[in-house]
């Protein structure tokens, strides 16, 4: 079988189930190209991206991110197939993709532009096209339709592109080629509640979770040993939704009564300096340590050194939500007992007073109080982990997802069946 992936940036440290998705289906033996929008800037990468080639199954299709420059090399790009390659078919069907009467934003952003440009003298066919997030699949359903690639469209809506304002307003203009799609994946119940509301056929949706190798998250019982510091990890891009200002108060709250503990905040985002400067405020400098950017690697190890989990997740000013968070099921395939919020699809993942705890969002007092009470119970830190490994193993392990998946694939890929 044959597949290709459309995603945005790649690779991202932060999305480690599109690396993981990608290293399991060409251990299965399947052929795998990856469509991607440019390179995250970072200086780390994950060591499966080196293990696996990934480069090698990389094309890149992205414009230039200057808006001037991205104007002249497709000024450019028509006068190559106009004049050197004098290939008028060609130059009509690119010039095409700036009809922004019918394309709309996605022409105007030149997005489909150079998507045609890279992919007009390759006009590859594959079993499979799997689209991460709404806009990838508009865009592939368009270049599918204009005869640039070829393949059954799967589009999995991950959270942000059905709950952002932005994005659910441009789902909404583009829903008419959206539900052109063959099938669509969600990660949980609410996500996929929210694509139905956005327009997306119900009969093609199949709620499929982001899994995690199991194999890679080592279950260690939680003990605390005499005179060891308490140590709290949230894994988390610093940004609104993820709620970490609210994690930082209830810490705050909780070193009033309890000073053995440190709090490690690991992942990076626009909000870091003002977190930085509400530790400062709350007089916390101390016991509150920002990481940055970690590999899968390191982040594991200090998941290991780690005894409980937090992660205050809220809904943010412009409508952004979480979809699954799964950093919530790699803690607890650890063993940490975990501290969330009753926010969207995170009841999904969470057994609720068994693996850990769910609070209002927002709610700090909640917050302290539930993580007061693990402080003060570390003798319920063992059994609430151990509940936590045994659901994720039951509910996340992405060999029995990717088994779905590719039964899925297998499905639509069947020249017999035709999605309607």
């Amino acid at each position: 079988m044959k597949i290709a992936l459309m995603i945005n940036c790649f690779p991202v440290l932060s999305e480690t189930f599109i690396l993981d998705q990608i290293t399991d289906l060409l251990d299965r033996g399947y052929e795998v190209d990856i469509y991607a929008e440019g390179v995250f800037n970072t200086v780390k990468i994950h060591s499966k991206v080196v293990k696996y080639n990934i480069y090698e199954h990389i094309f890149y299709l992205g414009e230039p991110k200057n808006r001037l420059w991205r104007i002249v090399k497709a000024f450019k790009l028509l006068i190559y197939h106009l004049i050197r390659r004098n290939n008028w078919q060609n130059f009509l069907l690119i010039l095409s993709t700036l009809n922004v009467f019918k394309y709309g934003k996605i022409s105007a952003s030149f997005t489909l532009f150079y998507a045609t440009a890279h992919l007009l003298d390759k006009r590859p066919v594959y079993d499979i096209i799997h689209c991460h997030f709404a806009p990838n699949g508009i865009k592939t359903l368009i270049l599918r339709e204009l005869g640039l690639i070829e393949g059954r469209v799967i589009t999995t809506f991950h959270g942000y592109d059905v709950n952002k304002n932005f994005m659910r307003e441009y789902v909404q203009m583009y829903k008419h080629i959206l539900c052109l799609g063959d099938l669509y994946t969600v990660n949980t119940t609410f996500t996929g509640n929210k694509a139905i509301e956005l327009g997306c056929p119900p009969n093609k949706i199949f709620k499929l979770p982001v899994g995690i190798d199991i194999s890679q998250y080592n279950f260690q019982k939680k003990v605390l040993h005499s005179n060891e510091t308490i140590k709290i990890l949230t894994v988390a891009r610093l940004v609104e939704k993820k709620g970490i200002e609210y994690s930082i108060r209830a810490v705050a709250k909780v070193l009033k009564n309890y000073s053995n503990i440190e709090y490690k905040i690991i992942g990076e985002g626009y909000l870091r300096k003002s977190l930085e400067k509400l530790t400062t405020q709350l007089k916390i400098t101390n016991k509150v340590k920002f990481l940055g950017g970690q590999t899968q690697d390191e982040i594991r190890q200090i998941y290991a050194d780690s005894h409980i989990f937090i992660l205050s997740s809220v809904t943010a000013s412009d409508g952004d939500k979480e979809g699954q968070a799964l950093v919530l099921q790699e803690a607890q395939a650890m063993g940490l007992p975990v501290l969330s919020t009753l926010h969207n699809g995170i009841p999904d993942g969470v057994l609720d007073g068994k693996s850990g705890f769910l609070v209002p969002e927002k709610d700090v007092n909640a917050l302290a109080d539930k993580l007061s009470y693990l402080v003060e119970h570390p003798e319920t830190w063992s059994s609430m982990g151990l509940a936590g490994r045994l659901f994720v193993e039951k509910n996340y392990d992405i060999n029995m997802l990717n088994d779905k998946l590719i039964e899925i694939y297998k499905m639509i890929s069947d020249p017999n069946l035709i999605c309607k």
